[in-house]
């Protein structure tokens, strides 16, 4: 469904330095820190960390609040394999950059999610042999980043695998058993009546497998999706497909329900404002639904021109906004109120036009501290005067006391 997605190539490889490979403990994993509350992972945006104009989280952070971000994508490398790298080309076990940016958010009292999949490349869940060969490539990353929340983002064309799709929700149940209080969400694309065949057919595989993560999220953008209602028509919709498929009850299928959308244009011409995401933002809290997030912060930005010329961007999201108008929503999902926007700067008041006095006569004497009119100014004698225009000489008997 992204379809902006971008591999990462050559210009985001990065320098690259050597890890550890140990298991996991959030004690002594690199660059580990204090778990954030649930709500904060079930509200963390997406963001590339190496690819589409990276932001700077922490202009981000103090501008609106956010505490986590969820950074994309893992996959398997672009020459096979079942190794974890970002995008295909940057090897999680020798990586600093994305440390980097990690230990950014961190150093700041935030904290990430990383996120698998996504629309471009190849999955691990296509690569490795079976899920617990799939789970042990995704420890590698949650060992290596002490990382506390995951996401399994599963899309085309993995989605229409199903042995891979077997592969990823058997390693994400077995990362979920192994590491006890991870968050784990899993993503798959949206359709007006919730999810298509595929997201059923996962579905039925995560029940199978009795694997329950804390939310499944759709993405109901880039089906013929229209605004905030049709949006929110799929998200009910797919409470009844969790609520059919698990046996659960409504309340019980909207905590387990994620809404994962993409600010601005989305890759097929639809668009979602600011007003769109309020009105899912209200759907989503008013039905206690467990996650809000979207594609992506890279995107969080105005274009030049604000339109984009009609096109869709990676880097800016081709709707008038002001920076990071859209992580505000997921600051507000998360519990905490944004701080306000900086208002533009007070102009200075114009004083209202003072009255005028009598008009001057250039036949009548002016003595020190009379006061007349000329060409809309009052005009004060500085002594004995008669006949002499107000202005008419900078050395002149009359003071300018301004406009009238």
């Amino acid at each position: 469904m992204r379809r902006l997605r971008a591999c990462l190539g050559a210009a985001a490889a990065v320098t690259l330095a050597a890890a550890g490979t140990t298991a996991l403990a959030a004690s002594s994993a690199s660059g580990a820190t204090s778990a954030l509350g649930d709500r904060w992972y079930a509200a963390a945006p997406y963001l590339m960390p190496l690819d589409n104009d990276p932001p700077d989280p922490a202009a981000i952070m103090d501008a609106t609040g956010l505490r986590a971000f969820q950074l994309a994508f893992i996959l398997a490398p672009n020459g096979g394999g079942c190794t974890p790298t970002w995008g295909g080309t940057a090897s999680v076990s020798s990586d600093t950059a994305v440390q980097s940016v990690i230990d950014t958010i961190r150093a700041k009292g935030g904290d990430v999610s990383v996120s698998i999949g996504g629309y471009g490349g190849t999955k691990l869940g296509q690569t490795c042999t079976d899920a617990a060969a799939t789970a042990a490539a995704y420890q590698q990353v949650i060992t290596k980043y002490g990382l506390h929340a995951i996401d399994f983002d599963l899309e085309e064309p993995e989605y229409e695998n199903s042995a891979a799709i077997k592969n990823e929700i058997g390693a994400a149940k077995i990362l979920q058993q192994n590491n006890p209080g991870l968050y784990v969400s899993v993503t798959t694309p949206g359709t007006a009546d919730g999810t298509g065949w595929f997201g059923k057919q996962m579905l039925l595989e995560a029940k199978s497998q009795g694997f329950t993560p804390n939310n499944f999220s759709i993405m109901p953008f880039d089906g013929g999706f229209n605004g905030a209602a049709s949006q929110t028509s799929a998200l009910t919709k797919f409470n009844s497909i969790l609520q059919s498929t698990f046996g659960w009850d409504q309340a019980t299928a909207y905590a387990h329900e994620g809404f994962s959308g993409m600010n601005g244009r989305s890759d097929t011409g639809e668009y979602f404002t600011q007003a769109d995401f309020q009105t899912v933002l209200d759907y989503a809290t008013s039905h206690h639904m467990d996650r809000f997030t979207f594609w992506s912060l890279n995107r969080d930005r105005q274009c030049t021109p604000a339109d984009n010329g009609g096109r869709t961007s990676g880097t800016c999201s081709s709707v008038p906004q002001d920076s990071w108008d859209f992580a505000r929503y997921s600051v507000t999902f998360a519990g905490v109120t944004p701080p306000p926007t900086t208002p533009p700067p007070t102009p200075t008041p114009t004083p209202a036009p003072t009255s005028c006095k009598t008009s001057w006569n250039s036949t009548t004497v002016y003595t020190a501290g009379d006061e007349v009119s000329y060409a809309k100014h009052n005009w004060k004698a500085k002594w004995w005067t008669r006949n002499e225009v107000p202005g008419a000489s900078e050395w002149g008997p009359w003071q300018d006391e301004g406009t009238c």
